[in-house]
């Protein structure tokens, strides 16, 4: 299962399929901005979850049941979502509840396309049950526009047999990470220690935040990127690091997240930032490594663990709902209790709602408590910012580390020209 939330891509031929949901569809998602109060319609990402047809008919009856109304559910390729919010907000035919992306909701607040959600959160009781990292991600200028639905994050995955071989232990602090790679380089000549990727941006975070710097910060509506601060420079140093080292390899300066998966899968890797998703993706591509790797939080620098990148999605109500109250019934029905619990084991990914990760939590599987307690207790969120996909468009941070995994700059040329780029863009509205 692939990343979700911050750049969204299939290779898909875009299509939508309609799906009605309950006795009778008495809107559509198309002209009129919103269904009436007997119908509410829905936009969801296609892809998440294999067994969305049967859910959202489960969804649909209990939604029929508990408020009358029917629920009619079109389902949106992620590669053509962002065009179709875009298109929908321009012309005032949004849906009247819809997923979006994480670092979507912010930019969709900001064009006053979104309905704040707070006062129904706070009516709901849910206020202090929701995953902080998915509150903050969907808050914007103090208001929150989306309610936290189900999200990944990465830990550091490794090879079990590969460590047993090296004798070495999980890493807890990066100093740990640093011996056990030189332990494996020595013991399996062949096997890339740690996959150091230099275009996959959310595994360049962790260790910025880990040695006390900031992707970004804004003050009085300014943003200032901190990629150039010298504790940012410290985490991408030692990140970085390790590949002049070479405990990483030389194609790997071109390699994004996907690329880590598959020479994990090959049992060529023993270690790398990979995400709660991905367990089941590498048994698929590999049926022989079920039962060699684990994961524990991606280490501090002297021990703990360093923040990391939650991605996932929200459930926006859009402020051309016709009946608001109808529409947080349907995304309160989805994001907590029975629904969200099955969503988020359907579909591999972690609930929103806190409460439900209890028994996550004291699991004992090693492929399923060490994410749960880095997205508890260590999950983070990108800036919250409407212009951050002109970050991820231009490929600030890739092109940051592929300069320095190929040597052509150090770290602090390469770190400061990123923290130039992503200020302007950030501000570019300013």
């Amino acid at each position: 299962m692939r990343a979700r939330t911050w750049s969204r891509t299939t290779t898909a031929v875009a299509t939508t399929a309609l799906v009605a949901l309950g006795v009778t569809a008495c809107g559509g998602s198309g002209d009129d901005g919103g269904g009436d109060a007997d119908s509410l319609d829905v936009w969801i990402m296609q892809g998440t979850n294999p067994s969305a047809d049967a859910f959202f008919d489960e969804v649909g009856a209990a939604f029929k049941e508990q408020t009358g109304a029917d629920l009619n559910v079109e389902f949106i390729e992620w590669a053509d979502a962002h065009d179709r919010f875009v298109t929908a907000i321009a012309g005032g035919t949004t849906p009247d509840v819809a997923e979006t992306g994480t670092t979507w909701t912010a930019e969709f607040a900001d064009a006053g396309a979104l309905a704040p959600l707070d006062e129904y959160v706070a009516a709901a009781g849910l206020d202090d049950d929701l995953v902080e990292g998915l509150v903050e991600a969907g808050t914007f200028e103090d208001e929150l526009y989306g309610m936290p639905w189900y999200a990944g994050v990465r830990s550091l995955v490794y090879n079990t047999e590969i460590f047993e071989k090296a004798g070495v232990e999980p890493p807890t602090t990066w100093a740990e990470i640093e011996q056990a790679a030189k332990k494996i380089k020595a013991t399996s000549p062949d096997v890339i220690p740690v996959a150091v990727p230099g275009d996959a941006e959310f595994t360049v975070y962790p260790w910025v935040w880990g040695a006390g710097g900031e992707v970004a910060t804004q003050d009085g509506g300014t943003w200032t990127s901190g990629l150039h601060s010298p504790e940012a420079q410290e985490g991408i140093s030692f990140w970085t690091g390790l590949a002049e080292q070479g405990y990483s390899s030389a194609g790997a300066t071109t390699w994004r997240e996907t690329d880590v998966l598959d020479a994990f899968a090959k049992g060529d890797v023993g270690m790398a930032v990979m995400g709660s998703w991905t367990p089941g993706a590498i048994v698929e591509a590999n049926a022989d490594m079920e039962g060699k790797f684990a994961a524990v939080p991606i280490p501090g620098k002297e021990g703990g663990m360093s923040p990391s990148v939650l991605g996932g999605s929200h459930l926006s109500m859009f402020s051309t709902a016709d009946d608001q109250d109808l529409a947080f019934e349907f995304v309160e029905l989805m994001t907590t209790g029975e629904f969200a619990t099955t969503w988020g084991e359907q579909a591999g990914y972690f609930p929103g709602q806190t409460s439900l990760l209890d028994e996550t939590l004291a699991s004992t599987d090693p492929l399923v408590a060490p994410f749960a307690k880095q997205f508890v207790e260590a999950g983070a969120s990108p800036p919250v910012s409407p212009n951050y996909g002109d970050v991820q468009a231009k490929l600030t941070t890739s092109t940051m580390m592929q300069s320095i995994l190929s040597g052509s700059e150090d770290v602090a040329t390469a770190s400061s020209k990123a923290a130039q780029e992503m200020t302007s863009l950030l501000n570019s509205d300013n």
